[in-house]
């Protein structure tokens, strides 16, 4: 190997044979060289260390073999071994100089033993072979940082893609809830004009009848569509309650059905005697329609999709990560490709998604999971390559019977009774639609357009109010503030908040009567008598309100 042989430049007699020769009976490869232009020329063919009598210094070729020297890389300093003339420390200015220009030189005064030699020359080779190595290990650390900056960058501009994407489900959840909210104060007139209608039409014209209960089933669906986009921007007010499962499981199938495609076939069952689970209605609807459209991703050439609620215990094959009890479940599965174990480890990570760039944003399992977690309950996955995933979702059991489905009270409006209403929104579509619904029931309405306006009301004392019902999201002046403000100058008046989308969690907000938007003629009226009945119980909290 030329990196490990020795070179010897002795000139005078045979020193260099002698050299050569020593160095080789000891296990050293070594070659004799004439001069010092030879010396650099094999320098550069490749050698461990040379072996140079101080005479030799003194030729020609000194400087080309210094450049040499100075022309290495950073990782190696070339070891030279120089047999000095035995001056016993009295030596020229020159030969000192001659000496410095060689950088790492080690010094043999002569007359010297074989064995010291030999010693100086494997200790020379020793340090080349370090420097070898340090260079080889510099190689593999720049290749590894090559590759971890190619990795990093890799990483970085996946970083950077996803939070594209969560940017862009920002902006569009923010363009949702903003459309959603404007159409729900667009369906509030809509419905209310509509049973207004109904009224009015006698019983005697039929056709007139069917053609307002079908306008009104159409808006009840809208409604509820706006519901589902308000759910996507998180902008509903959450409400956990008691849910009737199977019944929700029923009205959605219809949705499921048209969201996925007919390619995939779509089970929907659930047990009989279900208990009520305690969650919000609408993070639940989006929680199931997020896993019914993941596992349409899985099934891209079809399959079957299953969707089954049934009770639960602790000690069931799917042990979950929650507190001892009876829970609803409720199970997504799919005949699709399936996970491997690494990716159904990450599963539920925010931002991983193992589709591509612009498909997906890897939020969807991850909000599943935090919806079951704040909901007191929990999320199961499994999955087998090529067989398909479940996922079992997991739901306290509530300790109340879900009440009936709204609808079954859309016709029983409840009584009027006498009394005046502040009636308060910034939307003058929807505040005369609304006051045309409580004028319709018996009541006294008094407009107001804006908060401000409604304190001047307030403030009129010959000016008999007997509840407040307000908008609550209006520039300047919210409908909270203006309870808060109204509870000051009217202590314990009833108030009712009407809402499109608002969470009302800050000051007397999470307290604070609402209803929300769009909402028919005998919601409104059976809100508002139920409060008025109870108006004395609602001075505690007006007072409250007041200190």
């Amino acid at each position: 190997m030329s990196d490990a042989r020795v070179l010897v430049l002795a000139p005078i007699g045979r020193d260099a044979a002698v050299a050569v020769a020593l160095l080789g009976r000891n296990g050293l490869a070594a070659d004799a060289v004439e001069d010092l232009p030879e010396l650099t020329r094999e320098l550069a063919q490749g050698a461990g260390a040379a072996v140079i009598a101080e005479e030799a210094l003194s030729g020609d070729g000194l400087d080309d073999l210094v450049s040499w020297l100075d022309g290495q890389p950073p990782w190696s300093d070339f070891p030279l071994i120089v047999l000095a003339n035995g001056h016993k420390g009295v030596r020229s200015p020159r030969a000192f100089e001659r000496l410095d220009r060689l950088r790492n030189v080690v010094l043999l005064e002569r007359p010297l033993h074989a064995e010291s030699m030999v010693r100086a020359v494997r200790s020379a080779l020793n340090a080349r072979r370090r420097q070898y190595e340090a260079r080889d290990h510099l190689a593999r650390s720049r290749e590894e940082l090559e590759r971890l900056v190619i990795e990093r960058t890799r990483e970085r501009e996946e970083a950077l893609a996803l939070l594209h994407e969560a940017q862009k489900m920002e902006t569009i959840g923010q363009l949702t809830g903003g459309v959603a909210h404007d159409f729900n104060n667009l369906l509030t007139p809509v419905m209310g004009s509509l049973d207004l209608l109904r009224r009015r039409i006698g019983p005697d014209d039929a056709r007139s009848q069917r053609l307002v209960e079908t306008a009104l089933q159409a808006s009840g669906r809208a409604a509820t569509l706006v519901q589902r986009l308000l759910a996507f921007a998180r902008r509903q007010d959450l409400q956990p309650r008691a849910v009737d499962v199977g019944e929700l499981l029923a009205g959605m199938e219809d949705l499921v059905r048209r969201s996925i495609g007919p390619t995939v076939e779509v089970v929907v069952r659930a047990q009989s005697d279900l208990p009520s689970a305690r969650v919000d209605p609408g993070q639940l609807e989006l929680a199931i329609l997020n896993l019914a459209i993941n596992a349409r991703d899985a099934m891209p050439t079809g399959g079957v999709l299953t969707i089954e609620a049934s009770i639960c215990a602790n000690d069931d094959p799917h042990p979950a990560r929650v507190p001892a009890g009876s829970y609803v479940r409720i199970s997504v599965s799919d005949t699709g490709e399936g996970m491997d174990e690494a990716t159904l480890r990450r599963a539920v990570e925010p931002f991983f998604s193992t589709k591509g760039l612009g498909k997906g944003t890897g939020l969807g399992l991850s909000m599943v999971h935090g919806m079951a977690a704040q909901s007191g309950g929990d999320l199961q996955l499994a999955s087998t390559p090529l067989v398909g995933t479940r996922a079992d979702l997991l739901l306290p059991v509530a300790d109340e019977v879900a009440a009936p489905a709204e609808k079954n009270h859309y016709d029983a409006v409840a009584p009027a009774r006498s009394g005046t209403v502040l009636l308060v929104d910034d939307e003058d579509l929807v505040r005369r639609g609304t006051a045309e619904m409580l004028i319709d029931l018996g009541y006294s309405v008094i407009q107001a357009g804006s908060g401000a306006e409604a304190l001047r009301v307030l403030r009129a004392k010959d000016t008999a109010v007997d509840m407040l019902v307000s908008d609550y999201l209006m520039p300047a002046m919210n409908g909270a503030d203006l309870v808060m403000e109204a509870a000051k100058l009217r202590p314990g008046i009833a108030a009712l908040l009407i809402t499109g989308y608002a969470n009302l969690t800050q000051g007397l907000g999470n307290e604070l009567p609402r209803l929300a938007k769009p909402f028919r003629q005998a919601e409104l009226a059976a809100r508002i008598a139920e409060l008025l009945a109870g108006k004395s119980s609602e001075a505690p909290m007006a007072a409250q309100a007041s200190a």
